[in-house]
């Protein structure tokens, strides 16, 4: 199954592009997972979230609806680059994402680690002490340095059982290219926007500014069909969240793969649950700004 979102729902500057205007923040999740199946939680990467926020969220969603959560900072960015210590942390996050485990709604769990994280030194050996830690849930790693897209990587993670996180973002040195690899049991995409000016010295919202076209998106439609068909379940999550952006992709996206897959993608997309009362989206990218 794909499940296609966004990463992170919990933004202000959405409102009008994307909900409604008079949503509250607290009702923001209830009417994303109106129009989505999934999400990833990014915020958990600034801070742990109490094992009480995620049974919140967990219960203010449908029973098929789906969730990942990114790794804290603490445990991807690690103060100390040469040590093999784990901060705990990692375990905390285990803890707070059990409502969701057990509600069957975890997706995985995603360890994003900086540009600055190579394949050097000890980092294959902290890479393992960290999936130690989280070896009963699924765990899809993204890498920002080019250097980590070789053969032995992929053999390294699957001798892991980690999943291999396939990205698109500008075609910058240093930085990845366009893949399609599937090297545990889940299929992982991360859309960043193609915004080179701003990757290196941009916040993390200019950064992300950048609203992809559909003849962009169109061979990521047929590269996801190749995960899909080797993956257990394949998320597909899009980081462009300036002013909704991310929300906008996400649908073109949902889009081109069901023509993709035609009347098969009933049974391949998944889709969220029907609710009579949801209002209907307008993406408007004039408003709020």
């Amino acid at each position: 199954m794909i499940y296609v979102g966004t990463c992170g729902f919990s933004y202000k500057e959405w409102i009008g592009p994307f909900y409604p205007r008079t949503t509250k923040p607290s009702a923001m999740l209830e009417f994303y997972a109106r129009k989505f199946a999934a999400v990833e939680i990014d915020s958990s990467a600034y801070g742990v979230p109490s094992q009480r926020s995620v049974a919140s969220m967990v219960a203010r969603t449908p029973v098929s609806f789906r969730f990942t959560f990114k790794l804290p900072q603490t445990v991807t960015h690690p103060a100390d680059p040469n040590s093999l210590v784990v901060h705990d942390d990692v375990k905390l996050l285990l803890e707070s994402v059990q409502p969701a485990i057990e509600r069957g709604k975890l997706g995985g769990l995603l360890a994003q680690f900086p540009n600055g994280f190579k394949p050097e030194g000890n980092r294959e050996a902290y890479l393992r002490r960290v999936l130690d830690v989280l070896d009963s849930v699924p765990v899809v790693i993204e890498f920002r340095n080019e250097r980590w897209q070789r053969p032995e990587t992929l053999a390294m993670l699957r001798e892991m059982g980690a999943s291999y996180v396939n990205v698109d973002m500008p075609r910058l040195e240093g930085l990845l290219h366009a893949s399609s690899e599937v090297t545990g049991p889940i299929g992982y995409v991360r859309f960043h926007g193609r915004n080179a000016k701003t990757w290196w010295r941009g916040t993390n919202v200019t950064r992300y500014d950048y609203l992809y076209d559909e003849r962009e998106l169109a061979p990521w439609a047929a590269r996801i069909a190749d995960i899909e068909a080797e993956a257990r379940d394949t998320y597909v999550f899009f980081n462009n969240h300036a002013n909704g952006k991310a929300a906008k992709n996400a649908e073109m996206m949902e889009l081109l793969l069901e023509d993709s897959y035609g009347p098969a993608a009933e049974e391949v997309v998944a889709r969220p649950e029907p609710a009579a009362d949801m209002a209907q989206t307008s993406f408007d990218f004039n408003d709020g700004r």
